[in-house]
């Protein structure tokens, strides 16, 4: 049970005066939920701890990339190496190199990469390439799947758009809007559909192949598999968005995870071991294309960053030459699942639980929940209260029903057994 939050009203109340609602980042403002956003001042293993002291079990995992845990010592050090070097150069360094190799090494299909700073930049950059390499200007994406906040990502959006419950975004064009087509997930009668009336016409689909940005869902047989072929047949080139995913549901990412590979792949979260990076990579055809090398111009004065490219080189290392880390984490998160389940069940409160590797996801309501659609059709309102009331008891969540929730390797049993204690009390 967590105290007063006292010192983060203050630092709340600060914030709003310089910084646009008090967040650089619209979902921690906790506007979806309610009440105050927790100011964190510390982490170590699976725990964060706000500005008052309150100790948390953490299950966002800063949003994915926290995998091994917080302030891991092999990854902390490796970062204090580094910046007694230099903190940048805006040269090429020898660990960009190693950095790339190990990227192709762990992930199939990816013969050559570029390393950016995000993972909208990455995303944005993967399209770019797309539509040079194949001379078209539309892309199709999937509604509630989020690709960053460049402007063409931002038609029927997830994430941080659905909790806000934006519906369209002011700044973006009506041209770039037109060019960005919309279907619902989980659909491959819709895509089929759509090519025969656009046959030449779609540069890429992009898609969150396990996405996070509606809560975690689940891709259906056949349907990451249906795109593949469809993507083949019309030479669309397939990106999978694997900003979430990639390195965190297997060492290969979600190509190695559900045995199907992209054209280009985009990296983010896990990559940078905490630190903010990107990168993007796929078939040498297509990557051959980028400038220098090609005509497609993609820069970064800051791309490459040893401290951010250590810190994501040492922590894909760990998970490279342990690769029980994955084994370990899927584990405890079917455990919480079935521990979710079973509290909930017992309480009476009707809900559905997703999982897919170390990602999960809690939905009230009883229908399959499988696209934006039928997320949004669950119970929002209670998902707003059993937030608070995990928060007070010292368990820290997403704060918004259009989340994953995100384990990392130093969570332990008894974290797992706390939280399903927790819901017992609701």
């Amino acid at each position: 049970m967590t105290g007063s939050i006292q010192k983060s009203e203050s630092l709340y109340q600060r914030a709003l005066k310089n910084i646009p609602g008090g967040v650089n980042s619209p979902v921690r403002a906790f506007k979806s939920v309610g009440g105050t956003p927790v100011f964190m001042k510390s982490a170590k293993g699976a725990y964060l701890y706000d500005a008052d002291g309150n100790q948390y079990i953490d299950y966002i995992s800063s949003w994915g990339p926290m995998i091994l845990g917080h302030c891991h010592e092999e990854v902390v050090s490796a970062i204090q190496r580094k910046a007694n070097e230099s903190i940048s150069f805006g040269a090429p360094t020898e660990l960009e190199i190693s950095m790339a190799d190990l990227i192709t090494d762990m992930a199939p299909g990816i013969d050559m990469v570029r390393l950016v700073n995000s993972g909208t930049e990455a995303c944005m950059s993967a399209v770019r390439l797309a539509r040079a390499f194949t001379g078209r200007n539309k892309i199709l994406k999937f509604e509630g799947c989020y690709h960053g906040h460049a402007d063409a990502f931002l038609v029927k959006a997830g994430s941080g758009v659905a909790t806000l419950n934006i519906q369209a975004v002011p700044g973006v064009t009506a041209g770039v809007a037109m060019d960005t087509l919309t279907l619902p997930y989980n659909d491959l009668a819709a895509v089929k559909e759509l090519l025969k009336n656009h046959p030449e016409d779609i540069a890429a689909i992009i898609i969150e192949p396990v996405a996070g940005n509606m809560g975690c869902i689940l891709p259906e047989p056949g349907f990451i598999e249906g795109l593949r072929s469809l993507c083949t047949e019309y030479g669309i080139v397939y990106i999978f968005d694997e900003v979430m995913t990639g390195f965190r549901l297997a060492k290969g990412g979600a190509q190695e995870y559900l045995n199907v590979e992209a054209d280009l792949v985009t990296y983010g979260k896990v990559i940078g071991g905490g630190m903010p990076i990107g990168a993007f990579g796929g078939k040498k055809a297509i990557m051959e294309h980028i400038a220098p090398l090609g005509n497609v111009y993609q820069a970064g004065t800051l791309s490459g960053n040893p401290i951010a490219v250590i810190a994501g080189y040492t922590t894909l290392s760990i998970l490279n030459n342990n690769p029980s880390v994955y084994t370990d984490l899927e584990n405890r998160c079917k455990a919480l699942k079935a521990g979710l389940e079973n509290a909930l069940t017992e309480k009476g409160i009707t809900h559905t639980v997703n999982q897919a590797g170390s990602m999960i996801s809690v939905h009230f309501g009883a229908h399959k929940v499988m696209d934006l659609q039928t997320a949004s059709q669950c119970d929002i309102a209670f998902f707003n209260r059993f937030f608070h009331h995990m928060l007070k008891q010292g368990i820290y969540l997403p704060p918004s029903a259009y989340e994953s929730w995100f384990l990392n390797h130093a969570l332990s049993n008894a974290d797992i057994d706390k939280t399903i204690e927790a819901i017992h009390k609701l």
